[in-house]
Formats: structure tokens, sequence, C-alpha cells
């Protein structure tokens, strides 16, 4: 794939993730949140109170899984990202690090994801 193609391919499965997310009644908050030097955060969303801080993975491959791809270098990023925003926003909220899963059968939502 050509840059162009991922980063398009990339745009479309967060659009999927996003639509997954609002039928599933998660009230979106933010779309790639980058927290300086730290990372960036794919989606931050809310639901029963709770802040929901995901991290998109996609492939166009069904016979691969994208979530092999958060590293726990990457879940620490993601981790310091989260504790950044809610500093920054000054919010005392519960909170959990979830993945979403897209491939081009199905969108999946792991919740609280740890290593």
């Amino acid at each position: 794939m050509h840059n162009n193609s991922y980063k398009k391919f990339g745009n479309e499965s967060e659009e999927r993730a996003i639509r997954f997310l609002e039928e599933s009644e998660f009230a979106i908050v933010e779309r790639n949140f980058y927290a300086k030097k730290l990372g960036e955060i794919d989606i931050i969303a809310q639901k029963e109170g709770i802040l929901h801080f995901i991290e998109v993975k996609s492939t166009s491959n069904s016979s691969y899984e994208p979530i092999y791809n958060i590293t726990p270098t990457k879940l620490r990023r993601i981790i310091n990202s989260a504790h950044y925003y809610l500093k920054s926003k000054k919010l005392d909220k519960a909170f959990c690090i979830d993945a979403m899963v897209v491939t081009p059968d199905a969108v999946e939502l792991i919740e609280n994801i740890t290593l």
C-alpha cells in the first residue's frame, strides 16, 4: 500500500470504529488527541460516566490480528497520554484503556486491555 492508501485506510477504519461506538451508546469526546512527547490517542469516548481511551488497530488481511501491534511500550504511552489528558482537562474521572480491532469483516471493542 502507498503511504496515502495507508492513511485513507486508517481514516476509514477509524470512521467504522466511531460508528460502532456511537451505535453502542458511547459519546465521542475527542478524536486524535495528541499528548506532547507521549503520543496520540485515537478516540476518547464516554459511556456511563467512564472515559474510554481507545487505540484503533486495523488490517485489510483477515488472517492477521492487529491487536498484536499494541506493544507494552505502546500501551505505556497510551496510559501516560490518558493521564496527561485528564490532568490537562482538570478531570477526575474513572477511565479505562481499550482497543478496537477493525477488520474487513468486523469491528470489535476490547475493553480494559492490559499486557
